[in-house]
């Protein structure tokens, strides 16, 4: 068995994937093969990994590394299984030019790695390298699954999933904290698997569709009740997700601060009020890669902590569903996959997340039925945009990529037609300048 960490030097995550799943039984014998383009990074990476396998796992994985555009194929080849946690372009320089022109246009942003301008100069930069991986598993491990951790998940896992013969499935830990996040704003006390939940729609914007407790009580009423006393009081950092409760009537899955961007409601020009009144954090994310690349050196001598790597299971999706793959016990778990009707009311080409089952025979999407109409037109505003870009990046036309920002809901707010054009040129330009290229 053997499984491809792509984007190794993503140190941290792959600690915590890698170590989840020397835990398995069934993987206790797996070889490891580590492959990053940043020499650093992956032999620290190496290193971790390594000591972590005599630690917990009394040496039997098989660890190797593999360096660079060049060594790619060797790293994917006879691969099973392919994790994907790359960042095309890293904080210095694309994050960086994803926040820097857009306020050149009055354009302001928290997080940009899933939409608005940000996140689709994110995903298309991505999809440039994810269809060399492609072409790679496609002839040295056709029959491997590709588990995507990056983002932007829906175009990228769209992409994969519409475009190339690669299995793919589109992961990510906002389902699993739902809930638990919901109750830590509300201040509740509450186990969350006491509760039964069912949580539907795209990435980053799936909605808390039904809570009960065990013996059947709907305990939404509560919540919504709750949060509206919540939102009234003190200021704190789920606000946005709150007022969607307010407003719309359901929770969503990922943060306030990456919903802040997500729509044409908070983020507006000359409305510092809204931004006070929502505690929204602009520029979030640079400030995130800022202080991550600070503590670095500190967090991996504490990370290798002399050698003596410890592990315990993570909450990740990935050893999980690898294990079910092969062991053939099912595991019920929040996917990214297409459509093709699962939830009726949206695009049946739209990459969704909704519950799947996991066994030997691969994913098992469920059929979720409409969603409440407010809920399918907020996540159709999100869709079309994704489906704009992943149609770019399948074509190269230019055009499209246009389009697909003038549809992005805080982008076409926020500037005319002809200020998303030119900004759209200076920010292919940048780009390229930057050796990361767009088409």
């Amino acid at each position: 068995m053997k499984i491809t960490f792509m984007g190794a030097g993503s140190t941290v995550f792959s600690k915590n994937v890698l170590g989840d799943t020397m835990m398995c039984d069934v993987f206790h014998d797996v070889e490891i093969a580590l492959y990053d383009i940043d020499g650093a990074r992956l032999e620290e990476s190496y290193l971790l990994i390594t000591a972590m396998n005599q630690s917990i796992n009394q040496g039997r994985a098989k660890i190797s590394k593999y360096l660079g555009v060049e060594n790619r194929k060797e790293a994917l080849r006879g691969a099973n299984f392919v994790i994907d946690a790359i960042q095309v372009g890293l904080y210095d320089p694309c994050t960086i030019i994803d926040f820097e022109i857009p306020k050149k246009y009055g354009l302001r942003q928290t997080i940009a790695d899933t939409l608005g301008i940000g996140g689709i100069m994110r995903g298309m930069r991505t999809i440039h390298v994810l269809k060399d991986f492609a072409r790679d598993m496609e002839e040295v491990c056709p029959d491997a699954w590709f588990l995507n951790y990056t983002n932007p998940m829906a175009i990228l896992s769209g992409y994969m999933q519409r475009h190339t013969g690669v299995k793919t499935v589109g992961l990510c830990h906002s389902v699993q904290v739902c809930v638990n996040s919901l109750f830590k704003t509300l201040k509740l006390d509450w186990n969350p698997d006491d509760y039964i939940s069912k949580i539907a729609g795209i990435n980053h914007m799936a909605w808390l569709l039904s809570i009960t407790d065990k013996n059947g009580n709907d305990i939404y009423p509560e919540l919504r009740r709750l949060a509206k006393i919540r939102n009234a009081g003190e200021k704190h950092s789920n606000m946005v997700r709150l007022d969607y409760i307010d407003k719309f009537g359901y929770y969503c899955t990922e943060s306030s601060e990456h919903n802040a961007e997500y729509n044409p409601f908070y983020i507006k020009h000359g409305r510092e009020d809204l931004i006070e009144k929502f505690n929204i954090p602009l520029d979030e994310y640079p400030r995130r890669c800022v202080k991550q690349i600070e503590k670095w050196q500190a967090q991996k001598e504490e990370l290798m902590a002399g050698g003596n790597v410890q592990h315990e299971r993570s909450r990740e999706y990935a050893s999980h569903i690898m294990e079910a793959m092969v062991t053939n016990v099912p595991y019920k778990i929040g996917e990214n996959v297409i459509n093709n009707g699962l939830i009726p009311n949206l695009p049946a080409e739209a990459c969704v997340e909704v519950p799947c089952l996991v066994d030997a025979s691969g994913v098992t999407p469920t059929y979720v039925g409409a969603l409440p109409t407010q809920l399918a037109a907020m996540n159709s505003s999100n869709i079309y945009p994704q489906l704009l870009t992943i149609e770019a990046a399948h074509t190269g036309k230019r055009e499209t990529l246009y389009q697909a920002a003038m549809m992005d809901p805080h982008t076409g707010a926020e500037l005319s037609l002809d200020e998303i054009v030119a900004m759209c040129n200076d920010l292919i330009e940048a780009h390229e300048k930057a050796g990361y290229p767009i088409f």
